[in-house]
């Protein structure tokens, strides 16, 4: 790995790194906030954070203003880009489709099936990289997201409970399968067959799996200007039908950008911290 960027942040080190994906067949970047007791050695509990279209590595380690109170919890941050990028790789013509907008499954269809495979990037490479190589309590990480990267969070967290301890989001993608950001990116990604597709769908993997975590937190703008495009309802229905646990939380005004996120990001990691507890 190639240590790119290193600022000193609340005691702790954010961090930004560079390396050669084999998943992904092109360089990728990640960011890592790394708290004074990892810096220390003290194995820490850690969260994936996975970012929304068009955001990038840095984008929550600059605007999410998570750092301080991670500090305080002694947890660390971990932040992929949000697909893999570079001259050999697909562009989707549009800020919704294509580099930007990984949605964090593994593309199957052409262009997208040889460097957009974020699932296995996020679950097994990366995964595997920061556990390796940062003091982080392997039986004490979550992960949480904001919008397309809500519904990776929520997705790759329902299929991997064994990676993931515990899971959060902020407007989520809910029911990708129903509206068109989802349709679009998963015709390009996975083709016409909509049953490949519920794979990666939180209402439907909640549908199937039944309750898988103690409580799912998930905070909604009710002011959210993608509303339509997000169907909280839908995965609260399909939570009530599971027996999940889900705390749902709307806030008037509030709309889909960073702003509501800085309002809301200590209850989450406050969320994470008592749920990675034994």
């Amino acid at each position: 790995m190639e240590l790119v960027q290193n600022n000193k942040s609340f005691e702790g080190e954010q961090r930004i790194y560079r390396f050669d994906s084999k998943v992904l067949k092109t360089p990728t970047k990640f960011g890592i906030f790394l708290p004074s007791q990892a810096l220390n050695g003290q194995s820490c509990p850690a969260l994936f954070y996975l970012a929304g279209l068009t955001c990038t590595e840095e984008t929550f380690a600059i605007k999410a203003h998570a750092q301080r109170l991670a500090a305080q919890l002694g947890i660390i941050l971990i932040t992929p880009d949000t697909s893999p990028r570079g001259d050999g790789v697909a562009e989707g013509g549009h800020w919704d489709i294509g580099q930007g907008a990984g949605f964090y499954i593994n593309a199957t269809q052409q262009p997208w099936a040889e460097h957009f495979q974020m699932e296995s990037f996020i679950v097994d490479e990366l995964y595997a990289v920061v556990t390796q190589e940062f003091p982080i309590q392997a039986d004490k990480i979550g992960i949480f997201g904001h919008s397309m990267g809500g519904h990776g969070a929520l997705t790759l967290a329902l299929k991997y409970p064994q990676k993931f301890k515990s899971v959060s989001a902020f407007a989520p993608i809910c029911a990708p399968s129903q509206c068109p950001w989802g349709e679009k990116a998963f015709s390009n990604y996975l083709g016409e067959d909509k049953s490949t597709w519920l794979q990666h769908d939180a209402t439907a993997l909640v549908q199937a799996k039944g309750a898988v975590f103690s409580d799912i937190l998930i905070d909604q703008g009710a002011a959210d200007q993608f509303y339509s495009q997000l169907n909280p309802a839908l995965f609260k229905q399909a939570c009530d039908a599971a027996g999940q646990k889900l705390t749902l939380r709307e806030h008037q005004g509030y709309d889909h950008g960073y702003y509501f996120i800085q309002s809301f990001i200590d209850d989450h990691l406050q969320f994470h911290a008592v749920h990675l507890q034994p």
